[in-house]
């Protein structure tokens, strides 16, 4: 098995095997802009985001060391002793560990309802805390976190563009960034999951990883089209599609190692242990990290060969390589230009001359 994935590496590195990111760009960029529209549709569809209580506001009751964790009798507290209560949802955060999150309560409200959890799950008085957390503190956390991501966004373009050389490669990066933001929080919403300052982190953690595998493509493409002009055996889209294929097991090989610790949290921790509060920030990793690789691959590197592709000098280089294949220019001829126009007919008048009259 260990050989076998070798040698698929190697075969990629020496393009020996290849998949086709770049010449089937169109399809690849086209199904991501599809994806990128249905993600922004779906909480606009689903009438807007699962947001957590930190950006609603509303009342919160934690009750610990609980034996029997079944969130019905917890439901059922609510209902009884609060019958005005709205958006009331009981959860498992942890082992032996319940949450209640429900609309804001009145001070009597708030009172009847610790009481009532209290007598419902068994447990004393101070095993049940409860809090009211404003909506102002979640507005306050969304503008923070667009503040950052439009920052986050100005500096990764302008350093992109310093490093690479190239504005170009900074608009591709943006686009595959926006793919993997995008779609990432449409999943999340179609999925139902609550959005809390945690999965907040998280989107904004997969922003990051995305970023460096962007980069380390990146670095191989300019790698492979540095003085591309010269050669007359491959072109600009050859050498991109190159540079991703000889990249794709680094990627792949990234990316299981960024999952499988957070699917570690994800599917152990926060699904069978219980552990609730691990359930959104490793999710929106989980699903970020993977989506992420995707965005480069079939995003970011597609669009930067769709912008360099209609440039003339690569529109040059790429006909006269097609012009050597064909046998039309020899191998190290200089350089033509192929968008000249072919010169004139030239009238020559030939004058006799009597050689017999001398």
């Amino acid at each position: 098995m260990a050989n076998k994935l070798a040698q698929f590496g190697n075969e990629l590195h020496s393009g020996q095997r290849s998949f086709g990111f770049v010449p089937k760009r169109r399809l690849w960029l086209t199904i991501a802009l599809a994806l990128v529209v249905l993600a922004a549709l779906v909480p606009v569809v689903r009438g807007g985001f699962n947001l957590g209580i930190e950006f609603r506001g509303g009342s919160e009751f934690t009750v610990s060391q609980v034996v029997d964790t079944d969130i019905s009798i917890g439901q059922q507290a609510i209902a009884d002793a609060a019958p005005e209560a709205t958006d009331v949802r009981v959860t498992n955060i942890a082992a032996g560990t319940v949450r209640a999150q429900m609309s804001e309560l009145t001070d009597d409200e708030t009172l009847a309802v610790g009481q009532a959890l209290q007598s419902a799950y068994g447990v004393s008085a101070d095993q049940v805390t409860s809090s009211f957390v404003g909506p102002t503190w979640g507005a306050g956390v969304t503008r923070q976190a667009l503040v950052g991501l439009v920052w986050f966004i100005l500096l990764v373009m302008i350093g992109m563009a310093l490093y690479f050389r190239t504005w170009k490669m900074s608009v591709s990066a943006i686009a595959g960034l926006i793919f993997t933001i995008v779609t990432t929080v449409g999943l999340y919403a179609l999925i139902g999951f609550e959005i809390t300052p945690s999965a907040i982190i998280g989107f904004l953690t997969v922003l990051s990883y995305s970023l460096y595998d962007t980069v380390v493509v990146f670095d191989k493409i300019r790698e492979n089209t540095e003085g591309l002009e010269k050669r007359r055996d491959t072109t600009f889209a050859e050498q991109v599609n190159l540079a991703v294929n000889q990249t794709l097991v680094r990627s792949i090989n990234t990316s299981i190692v960024g999952i499988l610790p957070v699917g570690s949290i994800l599917f152990i921790g926060a699904l069978l242990l219980g552990a609730g509060t691990l359930k959104d920030l490793s999710l929106a990793l989980f699903v970020g990290i993977i989506i992420g690789t995707l965005g480069t691959l079939f995003v970011a590197a597609p669009a930067y060969a769709a912008l360099r592709l209609g440039e003339k000098g690569v529109r040059e280089h790429t006909e006269l390589v097609r012009r050597a294949r064909q046998g039309q220019v020899e191998e190290g001829d200089e350089r033509e230009d192929v968008d000249a126009q072919p010169a004139a007919p030239v009238m020559v008048t030939v004058h006799s001359v009597n050689l017999d009259s001398k």
